[in-house]
């Protein structure tokens, strides 16, 4: 439609396709309005034609949508242009509006008559048939009977739509995620029997260990997003060192595996995850990166609207097992702009997992295990964490897989337990160990690593062994992800608890561009110090 041209959506895909040469057919039915919004006010110059007529290969056509020859002959260009691989075709159709936008839109408010009347002169339903008698193709007695063909054709349609019953209650969770893969199943489980070889390594070197395992493993496995190649230019591959990601993630995969599966894209985040959507939908798997979780909003219309929904709105037709990837987090005086955390953004998105790995070794087992699932995930890389010293880990083989809904026990206890994820999972066991040696407490320490599904079972066991509970994460400490776990220790546990459930989180503002405010605005070891004091005193 004319009105959904000015998304940015539509832009980032005309940029792409034109670049590219894809063969892509956009069909504009420009019927004047969107909703009540007229042309003029939606479109600058009131023409989409006339916008994108400097695109470079792309074929753009204005016809009357109302005529069915001249709209033949324009689309039947467009597909043998598109056909020949010279790029992109544009086909902008002018059409109308027989009636209101919807049974809540009364068009009679903001559409003059004159206007409404013009409309239903053109209407190609009235006038097309008149053409067939004018040129003698049809008699009045051949169309008569079309038409009572269509008719009974659409109302014995109506008729079976409405006699169909009714889905059961019972089916509203059907093919959420995969009914045949499942990513918390004993099938994804190695953890216990790595094949360790090497000496200890990053975080970065063992996530670039799994993907380079992957894409040995499997053809259609492809990386896409901003910076992830060793360089664009592909004939530069033997005479630069290359970029691989701006934190080294992917570098050396292009070497390895070519520009035809890794490769950059434009910074356009809608894009990356759609053109992922699209590639997923043909079989591919698309591994892509936004290199940013402060930047991942301008795709958040296309993960929650079309990814997350793919395999339930189609019954299980269709499945977009795509992997986003993306930086998050602080603690690394990143300001404002790159220390976004807000996982419960997508935990709150039915059909996607979230994964968050605080060290080396859980990151390639769960990127492994997320790569293989046939669910879409976002899986979460705290870049404060890429190259700690303290989570390091030898490289566990290419089978090494660790279950989604899976936690950890990072430190036993008896006096209170703290479950957490990410980058303050270090913090947690910090003071834990200190109020320990200080306090005599003993705090049990849990890393959830995987927060959508998230292992309920070792958590609540936990609690009921512990009777005291802290729920711990980066993000504002008002309605975040820990607001839920607490939330549901509340409804669950309570009788097995003998203080209120206690949350650590950031306070409720944003990171400081001064390394005093970062440090005052996220959870530190002092604040779990703190925060185990005061529960285990309650």
């Amino acid at each position: 439609g004319d009105g959904t041209t000015s998304e940015g959506e539509f832009w980032e895909s005309l940029n792409s396709a034109s670049n590219l040469k894809l063969p892509v057919v956009y069909l504009v039915e420009d019927n004047g309005y969107a909703i009540s919004v007229p042309v003029e006010v939606n479109t600058a110059g009131g023409s989409i034609s006339r916008l994108v007529a400097a695109f470079p290969d792309l074929y753009v056509q204005q016809v009357d949508g109302c005529d069915l020859l001249a709209s033949h002959e324009a689309m039947a260009k467009a597909v043998d242009y598109a056909r020949q691989r010279k790029g992109p075709a544009l086909v902008h159709a002018k059409v109308i509006r027989p009636y209101s936008h919807s049974l809540s839109d009364d068009e009679v408010m903001y559409r003059p008559a004159d206007e409404r009347e013009a409309d239903a002169a053109r209407d190609p339903i009235t006038q097309f048939p008149r053409w067939l008698l004018a040129e003698g193709h049809a008699t009045e007695a051949e169309l008569a009977a079309i038409a009572t063909e269509v008719d009974a054709l659409v109302l014995a349609a109506t008729d079976d739509a409405l006699e169909q019953p009714q889905p059961g209650a019972d089916t509203i969770h059907d093919f959420v995620h995969s009914p045949d893969v499942d990513p918390t199943g004993e099938q994804f489980d190695t953890e216990d029997d790595p094949q360790f070889s090497g000496n200890e390594t990053t975080m970065v070197d063992l996530l670039n260990a799994c993907m380079r395992d992957e894409m040995r493993r499997n053809p259609k496995m492809l990386i896409f997003g901003q910076d992830v190649a060793d360089v664009s230019r592909e004939p530069l591959l033997g005479k630069v060192k290359g970029k691989g990601g701006v934190f080294k993630v992917t570098w050396g995969l292009q070497k390895e595996f070519g520009g035809s599966r890794v490769y950059n894209t434009p910074l356009a985040e809608a894009t990356i995850v759609g053109r992922a959507i699209g590639l997923a939908l043909r079989g591919f798997k698309p591994v892509v990166e936004v290199q940013f979780f402060d930047y991942i909003w301008p795709a958040y219309m296309q993960i929650r609207d079309e990814l997350a929904t793919m395999r339930w709105r189609s019954n299980n037709a269709f499945a977009s097992p795509v992997v986003i990837r993306v930086t998050y987090g602080g603690y690394i005086r990143g300001a404002i702009y790159h220390s976004q955390t807000g996982a419960s953004l997508f935990t709150h998105c039915p059909g996607l997992r979230v994964i968050c790995p605080s060290n080396a070794l859980d990151a390639n087992g769960l990127l492994r295990t997320a790569i293989r699932c046939e669910d879409p995930v976002i899986f979460l890389e705290h870049k404060h964490l890429y190259r700690q010293t303290y989570n390091k880990a030898a490289y566990p083989g290419p089978n090494f897989m660790i279950p989604f809904g899976k936690g950890r026990i990072v430190r036993e206890g008896t006096d209170v337990t703290i479950v957490t994820y990410g980058a303050t999972v270090q913090r947690a066991f910090a003071a834990a160990n200190q109020m320990q040696e200080e306090h005599g407490i003993s705090a049990e320490v849990i890393d959830l690593r995987s927060l959508s599904p998230w292992d309920q079972e070792l958590v609540y066991a936990s609690v009921k062994k512990t009777n005291r509970v802290i729920v711990a994460y980066e993000d504002s400490l008002s309605w975040g992800y820990g607001a839920e776990i607490a939330a549901r220790i509340a409804d669950d546990c309570f009788a097995w608890l003998d203080a209120p459930v206690r949350r650590v989180a950031s306070s409720d503002t944003f990171v400081g561009y001064a390394p005093s405010l970062e440090d005052a605005t996220l959870p530190q070891v002092h604040t779990f110090k703190q925060a185990i004091a005061e529960i285990t005193a309650y």
